[in-house]
C-alpha cells in the first residue's frame, strides 16, 4: 500500500479512522530545524473536526506527541515520529455499514484488493488519515521557511456547488481566509455558501467545490524537467487527498480556449533587473520548473459520498439492497476543512524540491 510521499523529504502516515491513534514518520528532514509541539498543533487545529456547524460534529482535540527525532526544539536529522491519539472514535455508529459497499466509497475497491476492510468508517480511505499529513507539513513548513523565509501559501474556498467566489489571488491574505468559518474570503459568496451547506445538510445531502491555492515568493528553479515536473508533483499531492477529483494550474482548462499569442506569458525586467512575466497563465511553472511568479492552482473536491438518502447498493454477500446510513458523523461539505489539507500537501512538495535543489548544489 502506498503509505509514503516524497523521495528525499519522505512522509509515511499510519492509522485508521476509528483506531487507537494516527500519525506520521518523517524521514529525511535535515537537522537543526526548529520544531515544537505548539508549531505542529497550530497546523492540526486548522484541520480538526468539530470547528463549526458547517463541518462534521466529531469531537477530536488532535493533540500531537513528538516521539522521536526532536530534542530541545530542534530536529536531529533522524526520523521524526508524531502521534495523534483518537479520543472520540465511535465504532458503533458504523455497525450498519460493515456489511455494505457504500456508493462511491472505497469499501468495494478496498475489499476486492485486500479481501478485508476496516470495521468502522473508511479506515485508511477516511479523511481522518490526513491528520498525519498535516502534522508532517508543519515540519515541512519550518524547514522551507528556514531556507526561504518569504515563501507563503494561502488557500481558500473558491467555489461551493455553483456559488463562485471572486477573490484576487494577488491580494488575498491568510487573515481574510481564517476570518470566515468556511474559509471563503469573499463575504457575499460566503453568505450564500453557508446557506447552501446548511440546506444540503438538512436534506441529508452533500456538496462539492473547489479550493484555490496561491504560493508566493517561490524561488526560480524548483522542479525537474521531465517526470518530476513541479506541477506534476503538486498534482499527485493534491489528487492523493480524499474526495479530490481535479487539478488545474495557471489557466488550466480555460487556457485551452486561447491562442498561443493570447496565452504566452511575456517577460520583462523590473527596475532592479529582475525577470517577471506580464501575465501568469503558466501558474508560476514553465517546463516543470518554477519561474519566480506566484504558483496558482485549483483542486476540485467531489460531494462527500455519505448521504442520508436511500440508495441502491450491494452487500458483501452479493445481495442488492436499498440502503440509508442510520448514524455517522460526516462533513456535508468537505471544502472548509480541505483548505488546510491543500496547504499541507503544498508545503510537503516544496520541502521535497528544496531538498533536491540543495542536493544538486552540493
Amino acid at each position: 500500500m502506498g503509505n509514503y510521499f516524497g523521495k528525499l523529504f519522505k512522509v509515511i502516515t499510519f492509522g485508521e479512522s476509528h483506531g487507537v491513534a494516527l500519525g506520521c514518520v518523517i524521514d529525511g528532514c535535515p537537522s537543526k530545524v526548529k520544531i515544537t509541539p505548539s508549531i505542529i498543533q497550530e497546523f492540526l487545529n486548522k484541520r480538526k473536526p468539530g470547528q463549526s456547524q458547517f463541518t462534521t460534529s466529531r469531537d477530536e482535540n488532535d493533540t500531537c506527541e513528538i516521539l522521536s527525532g526532536v530534542e530541545n526544539g530542534i530536529t536531529l536529522g533522524t526520523p521524526i515520529a508524531i502521534l495523534i491519539k483518537n479520543k472520540n472514535q465511535k465504532p458503533a455508529d458504523y455497525d450498519d455499514i460493515n456489511n455494505v459497499f457504500r456508493p462511491s466509497h472505497a469499501d468495494y475497491t478496498t475489499f476486492v484488493k485486500y479481501g478485508v476492510t476496516a470495521k468502522s468508517g473508511g479506515g485508511r480511505s477516511s479523511a481522518r488519515e490526513t491528520v498525519g499529513r498535516v502534522a508532517a507539513a508543519a515540519v515541512a513548513k519550518s524547514f522551507v521557511k528556514q531556507n526561504f523565509a518569504n515563501i507563503e501559501i494561502i488557500s481558500f474556498v473558491d467555489r461551493i456547488y455553483n456559488i463562485q467566489a471572486q477573490v484576487d489571488t494577488n491580494k488575498v491574505t491568510e487573515q481574510e481566509v481564517e476570518e470566515s468559518l468556511i474559509r471563503c474570503p469573499d463575504k457575499q459568496a460566503e453568505v450564500l455558501m453557508k446557506e447552501k451547506i446548511l440546506a444540503a445538510k438538512a436534506e441529508g445531502d452533500t456538496l462539492g467545490g473547489v479550493v484555490c491555492c496561491v504560493i508566493r515568493n517561490v524561488p526560480t528553479g524548483l522542479g525537474e524537467p521531465v517526470f518530476d515536473k513541479l506541477e506534476a508533483n503538486f498534482a499527485k499531492a493534491m489528487l492523493s487527498l480524499p474526495a479530490s477529483k481535479s487539478f488545474e494550474i495557471g489557466s488550466g482548462l480555460a487556457g485551452t480556449y486561447l491562442t498561443g499569442s493570447e496565452h504566452n506569458d511575456e517577460f520583462y525586467l523590473d527596475a532592479e533587473k529582475n525577470i517577471h512575466t506580464k501575465t501568469n497563465h503558466s501558474g508560476g511553472i514553465q517546463g516543470g520548473i518554477s519561474n519566480g511568479m506566484p504558483i496558482v492552482f485549483k483542486v476540485g473536491f467531489k460531494p462527500v459520498s455519505t448521504i442520508f438518502k436511500k440508495q441502491n447498493t450491494i452487500t458483501k454477500q452479493m445481495e442488492e439492497i436499498n440502503f440509508t446510513p442510520q448514524t455517522g458523523r460526516h462533513d456535508s461539505c468537505v471544502l472548509p476543512r480541505a483548505v488546510p489539507l491543500v496547504e499541507a500537501m503544498a508545503w510537503l512538495v516544496l520541502a521535497e524540491h528544496i531538498l533536491r535543489r540543495q542536493k544538486n548544489h552540493l
